[in-house]
């Protein structure tokens, strides 16, 4: 069995070669910024379907309706540089909102729980597919082996 050593981005190496934790207020501020995004996402899902009428309502829905199937295709393409990475994130997100639209619209059963709950169940499908396809790759490297 092999151990390969990577670097992590909140390790720095030492002059003798050991990893010690990068001092300094902003090394986890990434996975901060991911939860703070998830909580909001989230509160927007539970309010669109509550139907709680309150100001904040929209916005966070709205955020929620981008961020959603952004993640899940920002997680299928991996191998992107940072920004095209986000780019195609953002029109992925813009696109599968549209298609759920217009797929409501045309079978005339548009509600805005409706949306909500399809834009929510094919992003999770996005992201089953995405950790099923990681998963395959590491057992088909493994038997290789």
């Amino acid at each position: 069995m092999q151990t390969i050593r990577i670097k992590t981005s909140s390790t720095a190496r030492t002059d003798d070669g050991a990893e010690r934790a990068r001092p300094g207020p902003g090394r986890d501020l990434a996975a901060l910024l991911a939860g703070a995004a998830t909580a909001i996402a989230g509160g927007g899902a539970l309010l669109a379907l509550a139907d709680a009428d309150t100001p904040l309502r929209a916005p966070l829905t709205l955020f929620f309706l981008l961020a959603a199937p952004g993640a899940a295709i920002a997680a299928a393409l991996r191998g992107l540089d940072p920004f095209g990475r986000l780019l195609a994130a953002v029109a992925g997100s813009v696109v599968l909102n549209m298609l759920v639209a217009q797929g409501m619209l045309a079978t005339h059963r548009w509600s805005v729980r409706g949306g909500i709950v399809a834009v929510t169940a094919l992003s999770a499908l996005i992201l089953v597919l995405v950790s099923v396809r990681r998963l395959r790759g590491r057992t088909a490297r493994r038997q290789g082996d």
